[in-house]
C-alpha cells in the first residue's frame, strides 16, 4: 500500500478513535452524574428548598444558583416561565451555590424574607437590581437595604430573621449537597434529577419539554 495512502488511513483511524473515546468520555460522565443524582435523590430536593409550582408535578426543575450570578439572573425568567406556561406540570426548585464572595448574606436575606411571605419578591428584587449591588462580580450587600425597603420589606425584621442559625445550615447544606453533586457552577440544572449536560436557555426548555413529554 502507498505510504501516504496507509499515513491518510492510520489518520482517520485514530480521528475516529478519538471521537468514539470522546464521545463515551462524555456519555459515563453524563450517566455518573445521573447515578449520583439518584442516589442522592434528597440532596437534590430536601424539605427546606423553596419551591414553585404544583407540589404533585411529575417534572422537576432543581436550579442551584446565585443571587450574584448575573447568568442566573438572565435563567430566572425562564424557568419560573417554564413552570408557567406548564402548569400542574413543572415545579421548580431552588438551592444556593453562594460561590461569590458576600452572596452568603444575599442568601440570608433571602431566607430570612421567606419568613414575611416575600419570598419571590425578595429575589425579582434582587436580579433586577442585580448590577446596583453586585456590579462586575462585586457584590456589596449593603446596597440592597434601600431596594429591599421601597420593595415593602420590613427591613429592621430581615436584619433579626437573617442572623438565625437555622439560616445559616440551610446555606451548609446547599453548599454540601452541590458539592456531591459536582455543582461548580451557576446556574447548574437538574431536570427530574438528570443534569443539564449542555447549558443554555434553549437546552434547558428542550429537556424539561422532554420530559413533561414522557411523563405525561
Amino acid at each position: 500500500m502507498n505510504r501516504n495512502v496507509l499515513l491518510a488511513a492510520s489518520a482517520i483511524v485514530l480521528t475516529g478513535g478519538f471521537a468514539v473515546a470522546a464521545s463515551a468520555y462524555r456519555s459515563n460522565a453524563t450517566s455518573a452524574v445521573n447515578a449520583i443524582a439518584r442516589d442522592e435523590s434528597n440532596s437534590l430536593t430536601p424539605a427546606h428548598a423553596q419551591r414553585l409550582g404544583d407540589p404533585a408535578a411529575r417534572v422537576v426543575i432543581v436550579e442551584f444558583f446565585d443571587p450574584a450570578c448575573e447568568t442566573c439572573a438572565a435563567f430566572a425568567p425562564v424557568a419560573k416561565g417554564l413552570v408557567e406556561t406548564h402548569p400542574g406540570q413543572v415545579q421548580l426548585v431552588l438551592r444556593y451555590a453562594a460561590f461569590h464572595k458576600g452572596s452568603d448574606t444575599m442568601v440570608a436575606i433571602l431566607e430570612a424574607s421567606r419568613r414575611q411571605d416575600k419570598y419571590w419578591e425578595t429575589l425579582e428584587i434582587m436580579f433586577a437590581t442585580q448590577s446596583q449591588w453586585a456590579s462586575h462580580h462585586d457584590p456589596q450587600p449593603d446596597r440592597i437595604w434601600p431596594l429591599l425597603e421601597a420593595g415593602g420589606l420590613d427591613v429592621t425584621r430581615l436584619r433579626a430573621d437573617m442572623t438565625d442559625p437555622a439560616i445559616d445550615a440551610v446555606i451548609l447544606a446547599d453548599a454540601k449537597d452541590g458539592e456531591k453533586l459536582g455543582v461548580n457552577k451557576t446556574p447548574s440544572f437538574f431536570v427530574n434529577e438528570r443534569p443539564l449536560t449542555r447549558f443554555g436557555q434553549a437546552q434547558l426548555t428542550a429537556l424539561v419539554e422532554a420530559e413533561i413529554a414522557a411523563a405525561y
